[in-house]
């Protein structure tokens, strides 16, 4: 396996963590059909505690996955995906080059 796959291993290490889990592949697509929520309106449509939505959204930002507004007191949560996916589909992309025969 060649240097440049894995480092687009290494590159996507916390994309696989932060899709590896239910609780977080729910928000993903909760954002993707209502585009933007803050903590309270994602704990209302999820059986999560607040604080577990946190922990979960603070996942998903770590990994470039979602980002946020400040209005005023409150963040607002809004998918930011497109980054993450070129990055897989390069490591893809690379895989199949160099590891399939």
């Amino acid at each position: 396996m060649t240097g440049h796959i894995e480092q687009l291993f290494r590159l996507n290490t916390l994309t696989f963590h932060a899709l590896g889990d239910t609780a977080r592949q729910d928000i993903i697509l909760l954002l993707d059909k209502h585009k933007r929520l803050n903590v309270s309106e994602i704990a209302e449509h999820s059986p999560l505690s607040r604080p577990a939505v946190s922990h979960h959204l603070k996942i998903l930002r770590e990994a470039g996955i979602i980002a946020t507004d400040k209005e005023g007191t409150k963040r607002y949560y809004y998918l930011t995906l497109e980054q993450r996916i070129d990055l897989l589909k390069q490591l893809i992309i690379g895989v199949e080059d160099q590891c399939i025969t």
